[in-house]
């Protein structure tokens, strides 16, 4: 068999020596095969970070966890078209509450996660998109990109021409319109986008079926002025039934013309990289936590407190805070008196990359300091 040889020394065993040609700068050692020698070859496609997307998995669920998004979720609106649904992902839809979303446990053989969109309003369209920040793509315009992905749907009698687009944005670094979606149109129509994006892709029917597939399109992101570059997969189908399934996994965006193998990174890499955009400070996935300590803070007059809470990861640009519902949190006083609810929550407020602060009123004694916790019993 081949060997490759270094240094100095007597050589033993059988079989011929083959000499290697030296290969160029970049280039890896592959092999061909048994009985060849191996091989100096380009890489096309780099070996890790080659997907441009995160949460392609959709392993990551802050907000909502497993649970189902609807119309009647506690947060209002969760459901509604251009929401934030799974880390990373806006729902885009035909109106509002025409899909609720999940982290679906049906998904390919060894994997976790899918999302499953869950058709409720019957005759509407409806998709995901994900947008790429300018630093992480800046190097793809004006070259080639392949987005892929793995679908299936429950039923093929109505839920039959899913597609995807490859979509640039030509106008001011990472302030892309919200609702990218100007006009649905007709059933079988691509949409119209709104203004300064387009679609770089022609998107066609991709005849999802009932079983796990990985589906992709190719295009040149060739559109003057871009500055982002969004993905978006949606049914284009206006004759729905209620209770139809899309389920989507394994998405990815990368450089070339042909796509490769999912690149799956770890639960704690892909959580920091959704953290950058959005944390979920107080009880993440909605684990069953019945009490979780927040922050010591002080009660300087007529009950009113401030406290610092540390964000688990940098965050983007300080980023904006608020907070759901104030009934589920308490005080206790070093003062003595017990767990007692907020009055109000005066503010809460992102200061910087690392750290927001949280301004409280609860009843208790002046001067004391507070633990302020949240609490799910």
């Amino acid at each position: 068999m081949p060997r490759l040889l270094s240094g100095s020394g007597t050589v033993t065993g059988t079989g011929a020596l083959t000499s290697i040609a030296p290969g160029a700068d970049g280039q890896v050692l592959t092999s061909t095969g048994a009985g060849s020698p191996p091989a100096f070859e380009s890489v096309s496609a780099p070996l890790s970070n080659r997907n441009r997307l995160i949460n392609g998995d959709f392993q990551i669920s802050q907000l909502y966890g497993t649970d189902t998004i609807t119309s009647l979720d506690d947060d209002t609106g969760a459901n509604n078209d251009n929401s934030y649904i799974l880390d990373r992902w806006k729902l885009v839809s035909e109106g509002n509450d025409i899909v609720d979303i999940n982290q679906s446990n049906t998904a390919p053989t060894n994997q976790l996660y899918s999302m499953r969109l869950d058709v409720e309003t019957v005759n509407k369209k409806f998709g995901i998109a994900q947008t790429i920040e300018q630093q992480n793509c800046i190097d793809l315009i004006g070259n080639a990109v392949t987005f892929s992905f793995k679908a299936k749907v429950s039923a093929t009698t109505k839920l039959d021409n899913v597609k995807a687009g490859i979509i640039a944005w030509s106008s001011t670094a990472d302030a892309v319109t919200d609702d990218i979606v100007s006009a649905w149109g007709a059933e079988g129509t691509n949409p119209t986008l709104a203004s300064n994006l387009t679609f770089e892709n022609t998107p066609a029917n991709l005849s999802v079926t009932t079983s796990w597939a990985t589906y992709s399109v190719s295009a040149n992101i060739d559109t003057s002025s871009t500055t982002n570059i969004i993905v978006f997969i949606w049914s284009d189908v206006s004759d729905t039934t209620a209770g139809d399934f899309l389920y989507i996994t394994d998405c990815q965006l990368e450089v070339g013309s042909s796509a490769t193998t999912f690149e799956r990174r770890d639960y704690a890499s892909e959580l920091a990289r959704c953290q950058w955009y959005y944390q979920v400070l107080f009880n993440p996935g909605r684990k069953n936590i019945d009490s979780e300590n927040i922050c010591i803070s002080y009660m300087h007059s007529n009950g009113y407190s401030y406290g610092s809470i540390n964000h688990p990861n940098p965050i983007r640009d300080g980023g904006t805070a608020s907070i759901k519902n104030k009934g589920e949190f308490q005080a206790l006083s070093s003062a003595g008196g017990g767990w007692t609810q907020l009055t109000s929550v005066v503010g809460f407020d992102a200061l910087s990359w690392n750290r927001s602060a949280i301004y409280f009123q609860t009843t208790g004694t002046d001067g004391y300091a507070i633990l302020l916790r949240k609490n799910n019993s």
